[in-house]
């Protein structure tokens, strides 16, 4: 046989056995896999309840958590007629204690953070160089004055100036367009509102003239002034004070200062004349020989007054500052007569009755507590000093600034917080509660000095300075400056007696 030749092998044959084993299944043709099984739950767990306290529970759960316990009631009842006379006694003291006389919960977070909320101005002002020389609030506090001339060397007398008013409710405040601008002839060095009477403002202007406007009226603001006569200041005027009148409708009295030395009182007389209703000038007699700065014509010496504070709880007593660096408590009820001046329609009367301790500078400011018989003081030394009305020395001396401080207001809602503005452009707040040596807060202002500043006694937590250069801020205070402490009064009184006991 050959080698190689062609053979026929049966083939192999194997039975499946899947396709009927997917047939028994009733599986379909189309997947040689079997189906995934899958379900869907919103919980793990079968049966829920909800439950407002941890101790509804039912009866059959109660005393589950401590099981077997007993109540010793003989053994409560001795342990608490054991203590019932402690605890009666302790309770008792309590009723009787005024450690928390005034305390109220404050339950709201303290706020640290002031913020600007307005930078105001007036652009034609700014143009001629003029500085913001005062501020004030208005009775219903929700407008701001301020008053445009020149606090440096020069003689502006002839300048023109302005009062601007901006009502800060008013919806669309343009900072840089006031809402009323007054035209005024002469440097206005101080302005005030009237404290109840919201339309009126009074102003001090460098020529020594008091004037009183009522910027609602457009054609002619002015409706009262002193006039040019011999009755008025002879050199300008740096602040004027309103002091109301008995009657509800009336305008009071307007008190003015100015550095010839002499505090008048002016009353509305008929035609729209201010007339001078009493007087009062400082004489050589009465301070110190280092503060008498001036010689007059007439031959008295006679001490140049910056600033007028009048005492919230005795009307006859108010402090004023004098150029040479004395603060004097002066009276109302001073009888002593000034030397006559010429052509004055009142005689002037010498109101001094206690000199107080000196700055080493001209005082510039002062600012009477509203709610105790002290005052603050500030000047060229930097310093403010804390005065008791009852002593010569300073309760208290506090070193803000290396230039001039040029005003100090107390706080009207925090017995121990007090503001004040300095040459370096700084405003300090100066809280006595947390520290007597350094301020609570600065606020940078800018190079320019601060020149004035004041509290809107309306609405507490409203701060406004004005400077040299011409801009009027608003700040809002944080709580922390506006809610008086539980103890802060105590602690005021603790620190006027301090040192006059």
């Amino acid at each position: 046989a050959a080698m190689f030749g062609d053979c026929a092998v049966p083939g192999a044959h194997l039975e499946s056995l899947w396709r009927s084993e997917r047939g028994a299944r009733a599986e379909a043709k189309s997947c040689q896999t079997g189906a995934i099984a899958t379900a869907e739950a919103a919980v793990q767990a079968r049966a829920s309840r909800d439950a407002g306290v941890q101790t509804d529970q039912g009866r059959a759960a109660q005393g589950a958590f401590q099981p077997g316990a007993q109540t010793d009631s003989a053994g409560l009842l001795s342990f608490l007629r054991g203590v019932e006379d402690a605890v009666v006694k302790e309770l008792n003291k309590n009723c009787r204690s005024r450690a928390f006389d005034g305390f109220e919960v404050n339950w709201a977070d303290q706020n640290e953070q002031v913020l600007c909320l307005h930078t105001l101005s007036y652009p034609e002002a700014q143009d001629q160089n003029l500085q913001v020389t005062s501020v004030s609030w208005n009775a219903t506090g929700s407008v701001i004055a301020c008053s445009y001339g020149r606090l440096d060397d020069g003689d502006w007398s002839t300048e023109k100036s302005y009062v601007c008013t901006w009502n800060l409710d008013r919806r669309g405040l343009n900072p840089q367009h006031p809402d009323l601008v007054v035209d005024v002839p002469s440097s206005v060095m101080c302005l005030a509102f009237h404290p109840s009477q919201p339309s009126l403002i009074a102003g001090g202007l460098f020529s020594g003239e008091v004037v009183v406007w009522d910027p609602s009226r457009r054609e002619d603001p002015v409706i009262l002034r002193t006039g040019l006569t011999d009755d008025t200041h002879t050199d300008p005027v740096y602040q004027v004070h309103w002091v109301p009148g008995a009657q509800p409708r009336s305008r009071g009295q307007l008190w003015s200062v100015s550095t010839d030395g002499k505090i008048l009182v002016w009353k509305e007389e008929r035609d729209g004349r201010l007339g001078l209703a009493t007087g009062f000038a400082l004489v050589a007699q009465q301070i110190p020989r280092s503060s008498r700065l001036k010689k007059f014509t007439w031959g008295e010496a006679a001490v140049g007054v910056t600033s007028l504070s009048l005492s919230p709880f005795d009307p006859r007593v108010f402090v004023v500052a004098v150029e040479g660096g004395c603060c004097l408590r002066c009276s109302t009820a001073a009888v002593a007569l000034a030397p006559p001046r010429p052509g004055s329609s009142v005689p002037l009367r010498a109101p001094a009755e206690l000199v107080f301790s000196p700055h080493a500078g001209p005082v510039y400011s002062v600012s009477c507590s509203p709610f105790h018989n002290l005052f603050l003081s500030c000047g060229t030394d930097g310093q403010v000093h804390l005065h008791s009305m009852l002593q010569a020395e300073p309760l208290l001396s506090l070193q803000l600034s290396n230039r001039y401080l040029f005003c100090v207001r107390w706080s009207p809602v925090r017995p121990l917080l007090f503001a004040a503005v300095a040459g370096e452009g700084a405003v300090h707040l100066v809280d006595l509660e947390k520290s007597s040596q350094k301020p609570a807060l600065s606020l940078a202002v800018g190079e320019h000095p601060v020149y004035c500043l004041e509290f809107n006694s309306r609405q507490s937590q409203l701060l406004a300075a004005g400077d040299a250069a011409g801009v009027l801020r608003v700040w809002q205070l944080s709580s922390s400056f506006t809610e008086q402490g539980p103890r802060e009064m105590n602690r005021l009184e603790q620190l006027a007696s301090e040192v006059t006991d």
